[in-house]
């Protein structure tokens, strides 16, 4: 039944280390270090899904290391003791733990209601927690077979390996499983976990002749700075609040995420040889995040076979630490022989600790503003459009280029498209904007947004309109329509 000898001394271990993990089985509540800290706003979704006990599913938190996958899951465990759930009937196991290493889930389950002197033919409704699940083998047979089995027990399994994790949920937990993924922090997370929530106001924009809801800002010179911090410090909850940590970024981050994620979890799960080689490759992509990349280029400079990049790159874009995103043309078309693409960290302040705090005066500034404006879409699910870049050549010494264009999935066409600008420059000259203009009327665009540094302004010209607006608040705007766009997707 096991997968390791099972003996009563071991068995005493996990059950001293289960009452050690649950301290509300006896106090009634959980830590001081996780009630201290302030919760996600992703957090009254994910609720949701764990408080929905009609649908006979488990809940799979997925996302990367260090964004508040734990924290989440014992602010939740909070919640559920607020509302009157016994708090008995709450269990959480941390599979990483070494002393459940190679253990049935069902056994650590059987286990915690042994300790607490439960029956196995009640029928109580419990909610348990399988934190970091992924270092478990075959984790999803052995959850499918306790959602099947367990018909009062809600089930909630979270990992870090993220597309691994989504790969086997779809795999063998069709109809059992229900995905849920944690981003880094977001732009709109940041302000309000700061407190500046005030600093926003909310406005409407002529768009083609429709209003739609944006945000504006009391102060623009305070949000700008909010901005750079968050470039530099922002994504994770524990660099937010902490400036032991934002001295040195680059020790906990480098310690903490990359290192396991590039020398334990990759390795591990991929079987992956020379992690010196994935490390090296990371760390040129992270200094060039937002930058247009080819196999060609990138096996001259890192010394890395193109097969072997290709599969590094797959499996960074697994462990959610990069996202690859794909060129059209001027036509929307995609090549056919796709040459080159753009890669961006899904989390700026991984640019950082690997190297030092950016500055508006660094040359970097503007692709790492684009990598913050591009890390607000990439958690946003949707089947009906694809985000990309648009490239071409304009002449014949000039390519041509529109930042972000949102292509409609179903008639491959272009619904909406953003430059992005660290620059009021050209809300005065807005005739330098030589590829949008080309590109607009083109594709049937009679708007477009343009960010600036300062400035909120409208310019109409060549029956195009280019609404301008500063970066910060265009930011802001899309990670809380990522937010809103999260809870539609679950119906709430």
């Amino acid at each position: 039944m096991y997968y390791m000898e099972y003996t009563e001394l071991l068995e005493n271990q996990i059950i001293g280390r289960l009452r050690i993990d649950n301290p509300w089985w006896t106090e009634g509540e959980i830590p001081d270090f996780y009630q201290d800290m302030q919760p996600r706003l992703y957090l009254d979704i994910f609720y949701s899904l764990v408080t929905n006990t009609e649908l006979k599913r488990a809940v799979i938190l997925m996302g990367p290391r260090r964004v508040g996958k734990t924290v989440m899951i014992y602010h939740t465990i909070a919640r559920l003791l607020e509302e009157g759930i016994p708090q008995q009937n709450i269990i959480y196991i941390s599979v990483e733990t070494p002393i459940y290493n190679k253990i049935y889930l069902e056994q650590l389950f059987n286990l915690s209601k042994q300790t607490l002197g439960k029956t196995d033919d009640d029928h109580e409704q419990y909610y348990v927690f399988f934190d970091e699940i992924q270092y478990l083998k075959d984790w999803e047979i052995n959850l499918k077979s306790l959602v099947d089995t367990y018909k009062n027990v809600k089930f909630v399994a979270s990992g870090s390996a993220a597309a691994e994790l989504k790969r086997r949920s779809n795999e063998s937990g069709a109809g059992r499983f229900t995905d849920f993924s944690l981003p880094p922090l977001t732009f709109y997370e940041y302000v309000h976990l700061k407190g500046y929530e005030k600093l926003m106001i909310p406005r409407k924009m002529q768009w083609k002749g429709n209003e739609i809801d944006c945000f504006g800002t009391m102060d623009i010179d305070k949000l700008n700075k909010l901005f750079i911090d968050y470039i530099n410090y922002g994504g994770y909850p524990e660099v937010v609040f902490s400036d032991k940590i934002q001295e040195n970024p680059g020790q906990f981050i480098r310690h903490d995420i990359i290192d396991k994620v590039l020398l334990r979890d990759l390795p591990s799960l991929y079987g992956i040889q020379d992690v010196q080689e994935l490390n090296s490759l990371f760390t040129m992509i992270a200094y060039h995040s937002g930058s247009q990349f080819s196999y060609e280029t990138m096996s001259k400079e890192s010394g890395v076979r193109k097969d072997l990049l290709k599969k590094y790159i797959s499996y960074l874009e697994a462990a959610f630490l990069i996202r690859v995103i794909h060129r059209t043309d001027d036509n929307a078309k995609r090549y056919q022989r796709e040459t080159s693409f753009k890669i961006y960290l899904t989390n700026p302040s991984l640019r950082c600790a690997l190297f030092q705090p950016i500055r508006v005066t660094d040359s970097e500034i503007g692709d790492m503003v684009e990598t913050a404006v591009y890390a607000q879409w990439i958690p946003r699910q949707s089947t009906d459009s694809v985000i990309t870049f648009a490239n071409w050549r304009l002449n014949k010494n000039t390519q041509g280029e529109v930042d972000i264009v949102g292509i409609d999935a179903g008639r491959q066409k272009p619904q909406w498209a953003v430059e992005i600008k660290w620059s009021d420059r050209y809300t005065e000259r807005p005739g330098e904007l030589e590829s949008l203009l080309w590109y607009m009327p083109k594709n049937g665009l009679t708007d477009a947004i343009v960010t600036s540094e300062t400035v909120t302004v409208t310019k109409e010209m060549d029956n195009v309109v280019l609404h301008f607006m500063p970066v910060a608040c265009y930011t802001y705007t899309v990670a809380r329509n990522t937010l809103e766009n999260t809870r539609f997707l679950y119906g709430l």
